[in-house]
């Protein structure tokens, strides 16, 4: 990652949230009017998406990056109802939630959290965008070479005594299998009714077909720009994990339940991506 700028597998995923405002069918998976805002229209990324969005594996990869961040917010909503009022984001790159919540969300206190240089750039390109903070949101820039995620979640201000939801998108696989433990037994330490939901993908060798070639590419891409994939899971495997950490809950979205609730009827080519997965856990 480069002095001042965002992740590149960041970039990568506001391109595709972009493109899918920009010229994927109504309705939309995932309503986001910022991300065309604030994604780098010269940059790689971007100009990749649109040059290649109506290629299959494109449209694939598109799919993901919204029904994860749709599933996480739909779970989000139902935690709200239940009184949660702290969301934490980690690994947020260039998330948007809190510039567009909607009027239940105002309830929240909104941390995001993510390496000081990759937030940097995102507090810049919302400044280039006159786009303002909400006065319900903290960066907490955090570098965890240095500090943990519970002294630095502790300094920004994360009562550590309140029920919280926590997403974790396209992060665990870029972690060691210690670190994404590490995470777990932290979130679960919170108070009863904390809840996660996370991506993770399966062992590629797991993968058959266009599934196979799309995470490949995905993987080798990663791989160029020094983000490297290096931590792969199966559900029980995950399970087992979320269960020894402390939490009681925990379910997988099935990719058919995906696509029955999300993409059903749709004609502009957008599916469930059965290669990258969705869990949720509750303490």
């Amino acid at each position: 990652m480069e002095k001042g700028k965002t992740s590149r597998t960041a970039e990568a995923a506001a391109a595709q949230r972009a493109i899918h405002q920009l010229f994927d069918d109504e309705p939309k998976i995932l309503v986001d009017p910022i991300a065309p805002k604030i994604v780098d229209v010269d940059g790689d990324p971007y100009k990749f998406a649109v040059a290649a969005r109506d290629h299959p594996n494109m449209k694939l990869l598109r799919s993901n990056m919204v029904l994860r961040s749709r599933y996480t917010e739909d779970c989000l909503a139902e935690a709200v109802q239940r009184r949660v009022r702290q969301y934490l984001i980690l690994g947020a790159g260039l998330d948007t939630f809190a510039h567009r919540q909607p009027p239940w969300g105002r309830s929240l206190h909104i941390f995001e959290v993510d390496h000081p240089l990759t937030q940097e750039s995102k507090k810049e390109r919302l400044a280039a965008a006159a786009i303002s903070v909400p006065a319900n949101l903290t960066f907490a820039p955090i570098d965890f070479q240095s500090v943990s995620l519970s002294d630095g979640l502790r300094a920004y201000g994360l009562d550590l005594a309140t029920t919280t939801f926590c997403s974790w998108l396209g992060v665990t696989v870029y972690l060691t299998e210690e670190a994404i433990d590490t995470t777990f037994e932290f979130i679960a330490r919170l108070p009863r009714g904390t809840e996660i939901v996370f991506t993770y993908i399966p062992p590629l060798e797991t993968l058959s077909g266009v599934d196979a070639e799309v995470m490949a590419i995905a993987s080798q891409s990663a791989t160029s720009v020094g983000e490297p994939w290096i931590s792969f899971f199966l559900p029980a495997q995950l399970e087992t994990r979320l269960r020894r950490s402390g939490f009681c809950e925990v379910s997988d979205l099935p990719p058919e339940e995906a696509q029955e609730k999300y993409f059903k009827g749709r004609r502009d080519g957008l599916g469930t991506p059965p290669s990258v997965r969705l869990m949720r856990a509750i303490v």
